[in-house]
């Protein structure tokens, strides 16, 4: 991550909030949680507790990617929402640009990924000793030489799409990791959380949170 750490100043886009669970759409640019040194103390988490104080992390986005976040208001639910994520309960839909147009119009990619540990944060493939990674897509629709696809993630791999676009020949636009040359002149990672399903913790109803993508 470089030093350049300059994330939006946008007031909390607050989607739901009871007594449970807070769902917020988190701005590309911030930080879920701090990273290591004073200069990336500012995160979603350091204010949404600001504003609720209780607040509790459950799941995080990357810094570049935008979206539909969910924070726990106590233990119980933190507990019951982590374990939703981690028995993959949750219904996480994401929309992306990519770099070229991917064809054919549905497909799935079923590649195994390890941290990449000279060049980490970033991810690889490796099928001996990666971690299964598999994530559903399907076109949107072509936009001159790109292409806007929804992603349905089965697994929450770090930088999972991300890696696995690339690995599809179509990286998404503006990635500074995975992506090259003109893919990567954009102001943004394109890739948005724009839908999250889950259960929430005290009633088990099914709730869904979403929030349009702003590119």
């Amino acid at each position: 991550m470089s030093d350049d750490y300059n994330p939006p100043q946008d007031p909390l886009d607050v989607l739901h909030e009871d007594a449970e669970l807070i769902v917020l759409n988190k701005p590309a640019g911030l930080l879920s949680v701090p990273g290591r040194g004073a200069h990336l103390a500012d995160c979603l988490l350091s204010r949404v507790q600001a504003a609720f104080p209780g607040a509790l992390l459950v799941h995080r986005l990357d810094r570049d990617t935008s979206g539909v976040m969910v924070f726990a208001q106590t233990p119980h639910a933190q507990r019951n929402l982590g374990r939703q994520f981690e028995e993959r309960k949750t219904r996480k839909t994401y929309v992306a640009r990519l770099w070229g147009r991917l064809e054919p119009k549905t497909g799935t990619v079923d590649l195994p990924l390890i941290v990449d540990w000279p060049n980490r944060p970033r991810q690889m493939v490796c099928h001996e000793t990666g971690k299964p990674a598999v994530t559903d897509w399907r076109v949107l629709r072509y936009e001159g030489d790109t292409t806007r696809v929804r992603l349905l993630p089965r697994t929450g791999r770090s930088h999972q799409l991300r890696v696995h676009c690339q690995a599809l020949g179509h990286p998404i636009l503006g990635d500074p990791f995975y992506a090259t040359g003109a893919a990567q002149a954009f102001p943004r990672l394109m890739l948005h959380s724009e839908e999250l399903r889950l259960k929430h913790p005290e009633s088990g109803r099914s709730m869904t949170f979403r929030a349009p993508a702003p590119f």
